[in-house]
């Protein structure tokens, strides 16, 4: 048997092996990196052509050390990897699991794709002190996510992503990219080249008006923001988005400028969420909050944001602010039912609303045939800064702005009791990642 058919032999034992076994796992991986890449040995481990070779001549060329220094946050996921049995075995099997024939030699960017933990921490490394580019790929503003998207699609990516010390040392190392992204620093992508820059043709025509929608001055550098944020969460200017039947109570807004993604009626309170159909667990949604049994059997509404869409979210209706609060979560999970797909983020978003990093913001609104509701916005990826600017029992206006996200895509809920009749729009009702656009503070739904 050649080295990597022992080594796949290791690809799934039960987990909680023992460190004995730990061991064994990194001992072979380290003789697998030590293999001398002569074409008879080669063609002994492989036997299927020359792009496995070339596959795994490129797994063992990323694996040897690290050349460089790397910045504090990511030496700290290094340190965890390699101390920790389980999320060392995870963090390696994950790219054992990929497939080695196209199109998975490439990742989604049509970048080569990495194939070990030591490559993925030296991009991480280079992609935390740089602002994304603009590009017009399925992963356009999802650099992490690009390299990750068919590793965290393995069976030990899936684990690996949902564990509690892998996402709380992920979160540091997205602040750390958020500090550069706040910096004047990150502003030189803010340019108008043709193919990479956001104010470049290609990008203004994937947001139109830009100019005249937004806050901005097209005359100073960088349209005047002074950093990427700045431009990610830029403003609408004044009157460009008017709130639809203001003095009408029973008329609920688009929070968000965003695509209809999914709605449900009669939602449960447990459900097997993580299953191919994704169904709305609300328990679950709601992280067992106090309020949440009032939502029992109610209505969710889905809908996501893209990477050019505006990102600040707008109050539904006019009401008083009950609860608010951030619950931390996972950052690169997506459904075990997904597979190896390109747009896994579109696909998995049902069951990232239970999973994921999110906001809370519940309200009392003022009509009282709509009651409480909750307006919960979640993190995708890169983009899981959810900051709320409305505090408990604020007052707020229908259409008033509530919180933003920072980078990225996302998506979110609106959560409605069972009592209220809730009656969508015609456009809310189309549901689906190929939809149109709902403008913010547009008519989503009345209540009957």
């Amino acid at each position: 048997m050649g080295c990597l058919g022992a080594l796949r032999l290791l690809a799934w034992p039960r987990f909680g092996q023992s460190m004995l076994e730990h061991d064994k796992v990194r001992s072979m991986a380290a003789e697998f990196e030590a293999i001398d890449a002569s074409e008879g040995k080669w063609e002994e481990m492989t036997g299927d052509g020359e792009l496995h070779q070339a596959s795994l001549r490129s797994l063992v060329t990323q694996s040897r050390n690290l050349d460089h220094l790397l910045c504090p946050v990511v030496e700290e996921l290094r340190t965890l990897i390699e101390d920790d049995p389980l999320i060392y075995q995870l963090f390696t099997r994950m790219f054992w699991e990929l497939p080695y024939h196209s199109p998975f030699d490439k990742d989604p960017s049509g970048n080569p794709q990495i194939h070990n933990y030591k490559a993925l921490l030296r991009h991480l490394n280079g992609i935390i002190v740089r602002a994304p580019e603009f590009n017009t790929t399925i992963m356009m503003g999802f650099p992490i996510n690009a390299i990750l998207a068919y590793p965290m699609a393995t069976r030990s990516g899936i684990a690996a992503f949902l564990h509690e010390k892998v996402n709380s040392q992920i979160r540091k190392i997205l602040n750390a990219w958020a500090t550069f992204l706040s910096s004047s620093e990150s502003r030189y992508v803010l340019n108008a080249d043709p193919d990479n820059g956001w104010l470049g043709a290609k990008a203004l025509a994937l947001m139109p008006n830009f100019a005249i929608v937004y806050v901005c001055n097209p005359a100073e550098p960088h349209f005047g923001f002074r950093t990427w944020d700045a431009f990610f969460t830029r403003r609408l200017r004044c009157g460009v988005r008017p709130v639809d039947c203001p003095n009408d109570t029973t008329v609920i807004v688009n929070p968000c400028e965003s695509t209809p993604y999914r709605l449900a009626y009669g939602v449960k309170a447990h459900d097997d969420f993580w299953m191919k159909d994704q169904s709305y667990s609300l328990a679950d949604m709601l992280g067992d909050d106090p309020l949440a049994p009032s939502f029992y059997d109610g209505t969710v509404y889905q809908a996501y944001l893209d990477c050019t869409n505006y990102h600040r979210w707008h109050s539904p209706v006019s009401g008083t602010i009950r609860k608010v609060y951030g619950k931390p979560g996972a950052y690169y999970a997506q459904s075990p039912t997904v597979g190896f797909d390109k747009s896994a983020p579109n696909g998995s978003q049902a069951y990232l609303t239970h999973v994921a990093t999110r906001a809370m913001i519940f309200i009392d609104a003022d009509d009282s045939s709509i009651g409480l509701m909750c307006f919960m916005p979640v993190g995708i990826t890169e983009c899981s800064s959810c900051e709320i600017t409305v505090s408990e029992g604020g007052r707020v206006k229908k259409g008033d702005e509530i919180g933003m996200f920072h980078y990225g895509g996302s998506t979110y809920c609106l959560i409605f009791r069972p009592e209220p009749k809730v009656q969508f729009s015609p456009e809310a009702t189309k549901a689906g990642v190929d939809r149109s656009v709902l403008k913010v503070n547009s008519m989503l739904a009345r209540v009957l």
